[in-house]
């Protein structure tokens, strides 16, 4: 095989319409043994950066079929090291398991996972969660869970299975063997202009989920100003590639449109969304963060087999919050990565910056709170990125005291805003009060926060 015949069959030729213009067309399907054969010499530096870019730029445009979506992300799987939960190299006394894993394609305020995973796992549900970093305007799991001190979430994959049977989850990075693949590939999409790929962000996306050993997934995919896709269409779009490749590749799988065009909760942060974190694991947390939690769960709890029907799922949540158990796990699991379980309820409602500043209602009306302004403030103020490799705090953040379609009198109190240092608040002020607020004499429409299940 050589790669630029590989390239050619995907890009297609140049052919005239009845009107003798020029058209792009002839593109074909691509065989698995075409797919592996682009990847695995691309890992091994077989294939040069420009060859994958040219690739990538003809996948941007003329797509790809499930299959060979289910190819590409199959091939960048088995590019590094893949955990096997279950077999020989499995853990043994949860053989007959299915374990179910949740992914969302990012937000602000999305601390979702954080309540979730113990919620399903005093269910009965075995969660292999492998999470990401903050990066942009979006938040990221594993510098939440860093913020509780101690905390480890540079598992060994021995580690991460003892926690998985210990407390019925365990939560990690991926490693520099885990999808290399991506990793290379992701550079490229980066600088090429080829992010906005359906397929390509399918295979990302199902790639380092997949390798993590999980049986069945869950996706939230989110629509709206601070996610990744801004229309609904364009999320079902990318919500059904997801699952039908999951399926293709013979993984259960359903997918939750979700709204993401205010910020989920009450709190952009690291500790901020771990003490709401705890709120909700009390069943004391905010309205759309406990809707969204619950409808994912019973989500994985059905792909589990742990319940027949979505009520009963729902049900099983439920109490398992009222009776203090999915507390009690996520402790356990803090406890079992590195943290202090007592200090960290210790300092529930007490660990602030010392660098504070308050937003309050410039006029009457209704508020509008946009997620992606709110997200880009939050980046000033050090709870995300800029690059991979800058550093974020752990007690900067923003509390909301008025959300999307609150009503306010002019000086009452908006935002709670927390930053890295002095220097860091005024510019994230003015983004906040500049961008991200609004303000409306009439009451906004409200959206559905699940705007469509596709399971």
């Amino acid at each position: 095989m050589r790669a630029i015949d590989i390239i050619m069959k995907k890009r297609g030729t140049n052919v005239r319409d009845g009107n003798g213009k020029k058209v792009l067309a002839g593109s074909t399907t691509l065989t698995k043994e075409e797919i592996k054969f682009l990847v695995d010499s691309y890992v091994k530096g077989e294939i040069p950066d420009y060859q994958m870019s040219s690739f990538l730029m003809a996948v941007y445009f003329n797509g790809m079929t499930f299959e060979e979506t289910g190819a590409l992300t199959d091939s960048m799987l088995h590019s590094g090291d893949v955990i096997e939960l279950h077999g020989e190299k499995g853990i043994p006394s949860l053989d007959k398991e299915i374990f179910v894993d949740k992914h969302s394609t990012g937000g602000v305020g999305d601390k979702i996972s954080l309540p979730l995973a113990p919620i399903v796992a005093a269910c009965g549900v075995k969660d292999p969660m492998m999470s990401g970093r903050a990066l942009g305007h979006t938040g990221g799991t594993l510098d939440k869970l860093e913020s509780i001190e101690g905390y480890n979430v540079n598992l060994t994959e021995e580690e991460f299975k003892a926690g998985i049977v210990e407390n019925g989850f365990a939560m990690m990075g991926q490693t520099p063997k885990i999808v290399p693949a991506d990793k290379k590939m992701y550079a490229l999409r980066d600088v090429t202009a080829t992010v906005e790929s359906v397929p390509l962000i399918t295979g990302s996306i199902l790639s380092k989920k997949v390798a993590e050993g999980a049986d069945a997934l869950v996706f939230d995919v989110k629509y709206g100003t601070g996610a990744f896709m801004k229309t609904k269409i364009d999320a079902e779009e990318l919500a059904t590639f997801l699952v039908k490749t999951a399926k293709a590749m013979g993984k259960k799988a359903a997918a939750l449109i979700t709204d993401m065009n205010t910020p989920l909760g009450r709190t952009v942060g690291n500790f901020l969304e771990i003490e709401e974190t705890v709120e909700c694991l009390q069943g004391k947390g905010p309205a759309d963060v406990m809707e969204l939690t619950y409808q994912l769960g019973a989500q994985m709890i059905l792909l589990a087999g742990k319940a027949k029907t979505k009520e009963e799922a729902l049900e099983m949540e439920k109490k398992a919050v009222e009776s203090g158990k999915a507390l009690e796990i996520f402790l356990a699991n803090v406890k079992t990565q590195g943290g202090n379980p007592e200090k960290l309820m210790s300092q529930i409602g007490k660990r602030r910056s010392q660098f504070r500043t308050e937003i309050r209602a410039k006029q009457d009306g209704f508020i509008t709170l946009d997620a992606f302004k709110t997200g880009l403030a939050g980046v000033y103020l050090g709870v995300g990125r800029n690059k991979s490799d800058d550093k974020v705090c752990a007690d900067a953040g923003i509390i909301m005291h008025k959300k999307t379609g609150d009503s306010v009198k002019k000086g009452d109190l908006i935002l709670e805003v927390f930053g890295k240092d002095g220097e860091c608040l005024e510019p994230a002020v003015k983004k906040l009060e500049e961008e991200a607020i609004s303000y409306s004499d009439k009451e906004p429409e409200k959206s559905e926060l699940i705007f469509k299940v596709i399971e």
